[in-house]
């Protein structure tokens, strides 16, 4: 079978998961707006501190930024497998010693959103008796977002949890470039050809 029909089964075995990649895409779009506004109120202190009139407020808008892209990533690689997961153990394995290395540390990585979602939650209760400057904003809004990346690295964790135990957790690699490779034009001029 090509590698090109094993990814659309795959893909086809995927689909009752359809919102998760909206909300995947949502998430990444997010991160990119997250990141961006970052370097651009860095920059933007940066600049108003060298002409001699800084903006205060920049401070604490640039590490909510950074905050929230943090967090916000972290779900967002859990869902793609680029973070929190030990690609390179599991890929070299197959069979029943794969399944045992993916779903051991996927439960490992479950118990960190579970984590996170618990004591992100006692720091946001707790943020609301400190507060930011020059705001003066409670220090909670920060801690928001750590339990909310708990959940949704727990949603995407159980994800591929009950996709990898259906489905299997090997999975084929895209087609590389060599496989759609466009052949080369000869370029080198022909006797009798006119320029």
């Amino acid at each position: 079978m090509p590698i090109a029909d094993k990814l659309v089964l795959q893909r086809q075995r995927h689909l009752k998961w359809r919102a998760l990649d909206r909300l995947e895409l949502v998430l990444m779009m997010l991160c990119g707006i997250l990141c961006f506004g970052f370097s651009l109120s860095v920059t933007a202190d940066i600049v108003t501190r060298t002409i001699g009139h800084p903006w205060l407020w920049l401070q604490e808008f640039t590490s909510a930024l950074f905050i929230y892209a943090i967090f916000i990533g972290a779900a967002t690689a859990t869902r793609r497998n680029d973070h929190l997961y030990l690609t390179a153990i599991s890929e070299s394995m197959h069979g029943t010693s794969r399944i045992i290395v993916e779903v051991v540390t996927r439960l490992v990585v479950l118990a960190v959103s579970f984590c996170l979602i618990r004591y992100g939650y006692l720091n946001f209760l707790r943020g609301y008796g400190s507060f930011r400057l020059p705001s003066g904003w409670p220090i909670a809004y920060l801690y928001f977002i750590i339990p909310l990346s708990g959940i949704l690295i727990a949603l995407f964790t159980v994800e591929q949890l009950v996709n990898g135990l259906i489905n299997g957790f090997d999975h084929p690699e895209p087609p590389s470039d060599d496989d759609h490779a466009i052949p080369s034009i000869s370029t080198s001029v022909q006797p009798g050809a006119q320029p």
